[in-house]
């Protein structure tokens, strides 16, 4: 089993030992507010990642959104014509190449804080190999309908 997997497997028993009563209610909230940012975002193919869309996130766990655009600047251009607020930033997509990174808050009712949100810009082409499953044969992210079945089934 890969590093990432294993780490991610212990995160899951400590959540499980130290944070069963809290952590189920925290992802649903911050899964509600990814599900509301990905049909805000539709037109640029969001798909969710990380520790949210894995089950592991906790009321500190940023969200990120993984945009496929047709041109990556168009995510920007949409945020400034909406008058949304963000940062920019950089990242890795992991294979050494740079990626723009869209940092956003957006206010959680159920959680009574700030959500942060990274939008990770990428060329639309980049889907064709983001959706492979891990070892396991979980996916490392997912879109809008793929959250929502896991949300309807209360899977972490």
């Amino acid at each position: 089993m890969p590093r990432n997997e294993q780490v991610e497997d212990e995160v899951r028993a400590y959540l499980a030992i130290f944070h069963a009563d809290t952590q189920p209610g925290e992802l649903r909230a911050l899964r509600e507010v990814a599900a509301r940012w990905m049909d805000r975002l539709a037109e640029h193919r969001p798909h969710l990642a990380g520790a949210v869309w894995r089950g592991t996130a906790t009321r500190r766990s940023a969200i990120l959104l993984d945009l496929y655009c047709d041109d990556p600047k168009s995510a920007e251009i949409d945020l400034i014509n909406r008058g949304i607020e963000y940062d920019v930033g950089g990242g890795n997509d992991g294979e050494g190449a740079g990626l723009s990174v869209l940092t956003i808050g957006d206010r959680s009712a159920e959680l009574g804080e700030v959500v942060t949100l990274h939008l990770l810009l990428h060329d639309l082409d980049d889907l064709r190999g983001a959706l492979k499953p891990d070892a396991q044969g979980r996916s490392w992210r997912g879109d809008r309908a793929a959250l929502q079945r896991c949300m309807a089934q209360g899977r972490a």
